[in-house]
């Protein structure tokens, strides 16, 4: 697909998407309101006092972080967890509390954090709290009173030893400078008896510094203490509506997406001009957006519109493909009911008619006519009456061989009597009549084509509505006997494989296919968009429309002064009144 193609797919299901993301948006929203929050809290402790050390060894350092991976599982056992509930008096078992904590260490260090969930915010803190309490009173190398006391004391002593090591060094070094410069033997002997007294002592404070910091350190690799308390958590952790809100109208735009374009790919109509003439071998003569409001003959009731300029579209690309082969008689003909032929037959029969033309528009489709109503005309008779001779020889039809034909009446009639005339100059109307239980028959035989060589020397152009090519035989019947037939295809709607069967259906008789039509295709969005817009700004304005009615009432169908297409001199325009139309029509009747 083409980018312009993917944006129309877009512009399609604009309705779908826009829906499918404010749904989901909406009804997170409202879920994450329904949602009881949830506060997350934490506290962190630390294994080992190697801070005691100010060189500790990496054995050291290995043995605090694996334990306090031991840690971290002893977290989350029953007797932690029990005495925790019992001591908080927590109205819930353990074992639902284990579902609200977590405890990880961090990575490289000897901390370990252990977070609590809750739907209170005090409680989150309390349990936290109360587990890392409950986690070093209940650890297996927690010392006793009198070890407490004993390293509080030793503690509280290497301060004072390291001093007193400190202050004898220094006296050591000033004795050693006072004898570097004594004149007097007596003076250096005593000196250095005060020397090597400091240095004894000196020796055994180290001595006692380095047994105390042994002591201190013996067993307490694997000794707990809190570096952070939990605190009162200010807001929630979940749910959080603008994630969530984000998230979901995502999720929806992005399954709208899908599912729009799954049902484009999906989709086995006939979609766009270039489509259709690709999968049919013909132009797309032009596009007719669809008709709204209840009159169908848009062509006459507004002239102006751009649905209007899209059928004259229709009549000037005729005009141009019949330079070689006039197109005196066109059968305008469907893949499949219901994609809009007949009105697109009528309101071509009224644009000709406007160019100047004098134009004979006939109801072929002797199966479901509808110009009549189209028109508000009179059916009882009409093709069918024509052909037949009679409403009565209907009936009889199917019980007479081929020879009916021959003695059904001369076909010297008049044909401007015999059809009905409409409130369009230049334009009149048969309607199809009675419906015989054969359709194929009558129009293929012999007199329908002998009314077809009348009706064409009586009338500049000859417009025959017929059934769907697709549906029956009719249609591929009367395109052996006129000079050109015009596809009508609805876009969205015709089947692929109904409009490859009807140009099939056609081709196989050697029927000339002209063209196609594109009906009911929105040119105001995508490609045809800008087209609309340009046509409804500039083609009309109120100060012209005098003068423009005028020139092309006169010059319609012309170019520097020569008739394109059709032969015959335009139809004049006053021939008749309306008053006079529907008088005539209401004698015929």
């Amino acid at each position: 697909m083409e980018l312009m193609q993917y944006v129309d797919v877009v512009r399609k299901w604009i309705w779908l998407i826009v829906l499918s993301t404010v749904l989901a948006a909406g009804t997170s929203l409202v879920a994450s309101w329904l949602t009881t929050p949830v506060y997350k809290t934490s506290t962190t402790l630390m294994v080992s006092q190697t801070i005691q050390d100010p060189n500790p060894s990496s054995g050291d350092i290995y043995a605090s972080q694996q334990l306090a991976q031991t840690y971290v599982q002893l977290a989350r056992r029953e007797p932690i967890l029990r005495a925790t509930v019992e001591t908080l008096g927590l109205k819930q078992s353990w074992e639902s509390l284990r579902n609200q904590v977590s405890a990880v260490p961090v990575q490289g260090t000897q901390l370990i954090e252990i977070s609590v969930l809750d739907t209170s915010p005090a409680r989150a803190q309390a349990i936290a709290n109360e587990i890392a309490r409950q986690l070093i009173l209940q650890s297996p190398t927690t010392p006793s009173p009198e070890r407490q006391a004993r390293i509080a004391f030793i503690q509280s002593q290497l301060p004072l030893l390291e001093e007193r090591i400190r202050q004898a060094q220094q006296e050591v070094l000033n004795l050693g400078e006072q004898i570097s410069v004594s004149n007097s033997a007596r003076q250096i002997q005593d000196l250095s008896q005060q020397q090597s007294f400091l240095n004894s002592q000196i020796t055994q404070w180290q001595t006692t510094y380095t047994q105390m910091l042994e002591a201190l350190n013996q067993g307490t690799l694997n000794y707990l203490s809190v570096v952070e308390t939990a605190s009162l958590p200010a807001r929630p952790i979940s749910p959080n509506i603008p994630l969530n809100v984000g998230l979901a109208a995502i999720i929806g735009l992005a399954l709208a997406l899908g599912g729009a374009f799954l049902m484009e790919y999906l989709d086995d109509t006939v979609r766009s001009p270039e489509e259709a003439q690709k999968l049919i071998g013909v132009p797309a003569l032009t596009v007719i957006s669809k008709i709204e409001g209840e009159s169908k003959l848009i062509a006459l009731t507004e002239p102006r519109s751009p649905i209007t300029e899209a059928y004259r579209e229709l009549r000037t690309n005729l005009q141009f493909s019949a330079l070689d082969l006039p197109l005196k008689t066109i059968l305008v003909t469907s893949a499949s009911p219901g994609e809009g032929k007949s009105i697109t037959a009528a309101n071509l029969a009224i644009v000709m008619a406007q160019g100047g033309y004098s134009v004979l528009l006939v109801d072929a489709d002797l199966r479901r006519p509808v110009l009549h109503k189209l028109f508000n005309l009179n059916n009882g008779r009409g093709l069918t009456t024509w052909l037949v001779g009679s409403e009565t020889r209907l009936n009889e039809l199917p019980g007479l061989g081929s020879g009916w034909m021959q003695n059904s009446g001369a076909l010297s009639e008049d044909l401007k009597t015999f059809s009905q005339a409409t409130r369009i100059a230049g334009l009149r109307v048969i309607t199809s009549g009675g419906l015989p239980p054969n359709p194929s028959e009558v129009l293929g035989s012999e007199r329908m084509r002998q009314f077809l060589n009348e009706a064409q020397h009586a009338f500049d152009v000859v417009i025959i509505d017929s059934p769907p090519c697709g549906a029956v035989t009719d249609p591929v019947v009367l395109s052996q006997v006129v000079d050109g037939v015009l596809l009508v295809l609805d876009a969205h709607s015709t089947v692929r494989q109904a409009a490859r069967r009807a140009s099939e259906n056609l081709r196989n008789v050697n029927a000339r296919l002209v063209g196609m039509v594109i009906n009911r295709l929105d040119r105001s969005k995508g490609r045809y968009y800008y087209y609309s817009r340009y046509y409804s700004s500039y083609y009309y304005s109120d100060s012209d429309q005098e003068q423009g009615q005028g020139r092309a009432s006169k010059n319609n169908g012309h170019k520097n002064g020569r008739r394109i297409g059709w032969g015959r001199k335009p139809a004049q325009q006053s021939e008749q009144t309306d008053d006079a139309a529907l008088e005539e029509n209401k004698a015929v009747d």
